[in-house]
C-alpha cells in the first residue's frame, strides 16, 4: 500500500483490501491490560505497512482505533475497533480491543473475531493481576499468542525484567525471538552467534515442540540443526498456541515493527488453521461441518454493532464460511438461549435481512467491498434488526453457531430521564444499545418503578450515559437504587373492615371481618372462605379476595408487597342496594390494614449468593469484607493457579457496589457471580432506618 501524505488517515473514497485467499488472511486480537500502548502500536505498525504516513496520538485524539468521543475524552479504547494492513500478499487485521476490566465484553467479542492474538505488555508497567486476568481470557478459548513489549523509551523501562516475569507468570514457553542491539533488533535463529545462551535457550524451547523426537538428542550431540527446521517448527508451536515467541517494538522509533508484521505472517495461523465455532440448525440440532471455504455455505457472525449518525445501524462481522456480497438476502439467526441454556441479554429472532452496503473499515473511516470471502472481516450497513452475536447464513439453509461467553454486568444503577422530552429518546436509546453491547442489560422494575441499567463497572456505565445523550439525545440522571423489599406477618391476627357512605349518590356498604396467619417462606398467598350462612354474598368473596390482595402489592407498614399469607375470610355484612364489588374491596383492604396494626408485621430483604475467585492472599479479606456487610460465609474451595473461590450468602441492599468495591481492595485480582437465593428477614436496626415513621 502506498505511503499517504498530508494526513494520518486515507481518504473515505478508496477502496479497502480485501483477501483473496483464506490463507493469506491473519486475524490479530491486541489484547493486553490497560495502558499497555495497544492503541499505539497498532499506529505504528500501520505507519510501517504504509497505510498512514505518521502515527497519531492517543493524548491528541487522533489514533484510528480510538475514534469514539468517550475514547477521545479518556484516553483509552472502550470498544473494538479494526485497522487492516498489507503485507507482501497477506492481509492482516489488525483488531484493537479495550483492556479496562469494564470493557471485557470487546475484548471477547475480539477473540470470537479472531484467529491469534498480540498480547502487549508495557515495559514500563510489569506483570500486574490485570495481566494475568486477560492472559487467561486467551489461554482459555486456546488463543495462539505473540508477546510484544512496548514503551521501551520509557524512564523505568525494564525489558529483560519484564521477560523474566512474563516467564514466570506465563510459563518456560514465552521466549524472545528478538533481541534489542542498538537502535534495532537481532533475530535469535540467525546466523549472528553473538548471543548463544539465549540463542540456545530459544532453540532448546523450539526443539521440545518439535514432533521430530530425534531432534533434541542431536542438538545436544552437537549436531548443527538447520535454521528453516527451527524456523517450521516454530511457527507449527506457535499456530497450535504452545510456544509465545517474545518480541520488542520501540513505538518511538519504529524499531521491530517490520520483524513483527513478518512474525505475524509467517508465524501466527490463518483462518484455515483455527478452530471453527460449532454450527447448529435454528431448531438446535446439530449443523453440517463448515470450513472456511468462499466456496462454502454463508456462515458469519456479528461481533460488533455500533450506530452511525449518517448510516444507520453499521455491522462489523466475522465471516467464517462462505462470500459474502452487497445486497445478497441472508437469513439472520438471534442468540437461542432455550437451547444453549444461556440468557443473552436480548430476544431471539429469526428473519431475513438483505446486505446493504459492503466496506472494510480502517477505524471510522469504511472503503467500499465488492465482496468479503471466509476467513476475512468487515463491516456491513444498515441491517436493521440485526445484533451483536447473531449470526448471518443463507436464507435457504439458516444456521445459528454456539454464542461465546458474555460475562454477567454486575453493577446495577437507577436512572431517570431528566425531562419529559428525554423519557421517548431514552426508551428507543436504550434499546439500540442493548442490541450492540452484550454485556449491557436493562430491568424495567416493576416494584420499584426504577430503570437499572446493569453494568460492568463505572466506566462502562459512563460510556452508556455518555452515548444515550450524545448518540440518541436522551440526558439522564442517576438516582439512588432501590431494593424491592417485601413485608410479611409474624404473627396471626384478625382484622374488621367496614366501608359504609349513606350520604351523597348512591350508597356503599361492605363489612368483612378476616383471620392472618403467616406462612412458611415461598408458600404464596392462600384466601380461605368460612363464611357461613350467607353473611357475605358470594358473588362479593371474590371482590373481598382482590381488595386484599390489591392491598397486598400496595404493603400494609413500609410500602412493600406482603407475601407468604393466609387470609380467612369470617364473617360480614352486606346491604341488599348499597353493597357492590368495588365496596367489598374497600372492605377487603381495610380489614387486612387493621390486622396489620394489630399484628407484629416484619420486613423481608432479598439474599445473593456470591461467588468470589480471588488469589489465596487475599482470601482472608474477602471474608472479613462479606462478614461486615452482614454476609454469611458458606464455606471455599481451591479454584486452581494459586486462587480460591470463596461463597457466601449477602443481602443485596449491602451489595449494590460490590463490583466497583471488590476491583478496588483486590486490585483488579478478584471476580465474582451473584445469583438470587431468598428473602430473609431484615434486623430491626436496619428495618427501623427504612420503615417509614
Amino acid at each position: 500500500m502506498a505511503v499517504r501524505s498530508g494526513g494520518t488517515q486515507p481518504g473515505k473514497g478508496d477502496r479497502g483490501p480485501v483477501a483473496q485467499r483464506c490463507d493469506a488472511v491473519r486475524n490479530v486480537v491486541l489484547v493486553g491490560p490497560a495502558g499497555s500502548g495497544k492503541t499505539t502500536l497498532v499506529e505504528t505498525l500501520l505507519v510501517s505497512a504504509g497505510v498512514l504516513s505518521r502515527a497519531g496520538s492517543t493524548a491528541e485524539g487522533t489514533t484510528v482505533t480510538d475514534f469514539e468521543d468517550a475514547e477521545r475524552r479518556q484516553q483509552r479504547s472502550v470498544g473494538l475497533a479494526l485497522a487492516p494492513v498489507v503485507r507482501g500478499t497477506t492481509k492482516i487485521n489488525l483488531l484493537d480491543a479495550p483492556g479496562y476490566a469494564d470493557f471485557v465484553g470487546e475484548l471477547r467479542a475480539g477473540l470470537r473475531a479472531a484467529d491469534c492474538a498480540m498480547f502487549v505488555i508495557a515495559a514500563n508497567e510489569g506483570i500486574d493481576e490485570p495481566t494475568r486476568t486477560v492472559w487467561r481470557e486467551c489461554a482459555d478459548v486456546g488463543m495462539p499468542r505473540v508477546v510484544v513489549i512496548t514503551k521501551l523509551d520509557h524512564a523505568r523501562a525494564d525489558y529483560d525484567g519484564v521477560v523474566e516475569q512474563a516467564r514466570a507468570a506465563f510459563g518456560e514457553k514465552v521466549v524472545p525471538v528478538y533481541l534489542r542491539e542498538g537502535g534495532g533488533l537481532v533475530g535469535l535463529l540467525g546466523d549472528d552467534h553473538a548471543h548463544d545462551e539465549q540463542r540456545g535457550a530459544l532453540i532448546e524451547a523450539v526443539i521440545e515442540e518439535s514432533e521430530d523426537e530425534t531432534l533434541m538428542d542431536r542438538y545436544v550431540g552437537g549436531e548443527e540443526i538447520d535454521r528453516d527446521l527451527l524456523v517450521a517448527d516454530l511457527e507449527r508451536a506457535v499456530a497450535r498456541g504452545s510456544f509465545h515467541p517474545v518480541i520488542p517494538v520501540d513505538s518511538s522509533t519504529g524499531a521491530g515493527a517490520e520483524e513483527l508484521l513478518d512474525l505475524v505472517v509467517s508465524g501466527l495461523p490463518s483462518p484455515l488453521e483455527h478452530p471453527l465455532p460449532e454450527v447448529f440448525t435454528p431448531a438446535g440440532a446439530a449443523g453440517p461441518a463448515i470450513s472456511c471455504d468462499p466456496d462454502g455455505p454463508l456462515v458469519a457472525e456479528i461481533v460488533k454493532t455500533t450506530t452511525d449518525p449518517y448510516v444507520g445501524r453499521v455491522s462489523l462481522v466475522r465471516v467464517f464460511s462462505g462470500t459474502i456480497r452487497p445486497d445478497a438476502v441472508v437469513h439472520v439467526s438471534g442468540h437461542f438461549s432455550s437451547f444453549f441454556g444461556e440468557e443473552t441479554g436480548h430476544p431471539d429472532h429469526d428473519e431475513d435481512e438483505r446486505i446493504g452496503a459492503l466496506s472494510v473499515p480502517l477505524g471510522k473511516v469504511h472503503r467500499p467491498a465488492d465482496c468479503v470471502i471466509a476467513g476475512d472481516i468487515c463491516a456491513i450497513a444498515r441491517l436493521s434488526r440485526a445484533e451483536t452475536g447473531d449470526t448471518l447464513s443463507e436464507r435457504e439453509k439458516p444456521l445459528v453457531l454456539r454464542p461465546w461467553n458474555v460475562p454477567e454486568p454486575l453493577l446495577p444503577l437507577a436512572i431517570q430521564a431528566r425531562a419529559k422530552a428525554d423519557e421517548d429518546r431514552l426508551a428507543q436509546g436504550l434499546q439500540r444499545l442493548t442490541a450492540e453491547d452484550p454485556t449491557l442489560r436493562i430491568e424495567h422494575n416493576a416494584e420499584t418503578h426504577q430503570i437499572v441499567l446493569w453494568c460492568m463497572g463505572e466506566a462502562h456505565a459512563d460510556v452508556v450515559i455518555d452515548r444515550l445523550a450524545t448518540r440518541y439525545g436522551a440526558t439522564v440522571d442517576q438516582v439512588e437504587l432501590k431494593v424491592a423489599l417485601r413485608e410479611t406477618f409474624a404473627s396471626a391476627a384478625k382484622g374488621h373492615g367496614r366501608h359504609v357512605k349513606q350520604s351523597g349518590g348512591h350508597g356503599q356498604y361492605a363489612v368483612c371481618d378476616i383471620e392472618v396467619e403467616p406462612l412458611p417462606q415461598g408458600a404464596g398467598f392462600e384466601f380461605v372462605d368460612k363464611v357461613v350462612g350467607g353473611a357475605v354474598p358470594r358473588q362479593f368473596i371474590p371482590s373481598v379476595e382482590k381488595g386484599i390482595r390489591q392491598q397486598m402489592e400496595k404493603g400494609v407498614a413500609a410500602g412493600c408487597p406482603v407475601v407468604d399469607l393466609r387470609v380467612a375470610l369470617t364473617d360480614g355484612k352486606a346491604h341488599s342496594v348499597d353493597s357492590s364489588d368495588m365496596a367489598f374491596q374497600t372492605a377487603g383492604a381495610l380489614a387486612l390494614r387493621e390486622a396489620a396494626a394489630a399484628a407484629r408485621t416484619c420486613l423481608l430483604e432479598p439474599v445473593d449468593e456470591i461467588a468470589v475467585t480471588v488469589p489465596d492472599d487475599l482470601v482472608g479479606t474477602v471474608m472479613s469484607d462479606l462478614s461486615s456487610r452482614r454476609g454469611k460465609v458458606l464455606g471455599s474451595e481451591p479454584a486452581g493457579d494459586d486462587r480460591t473461590l470463596v461463597r457466601a450468602e449477602v443481602p443485596q441492599l449491602e451489595i449494590a457496589r460490590y463490583a466497583i468495591d471488590l476491583r478496588a481492595f483486590s486490585h483488579g485480582a478478584a471476580t465474582f457471580t451473584r445469583s438470587f437465593a431468598r428473602y430473609e428477614p431484615v434486623p430491626d436496626n436496619i428495618a427501623a432506618k427504612i420503615r417509614p415513621t
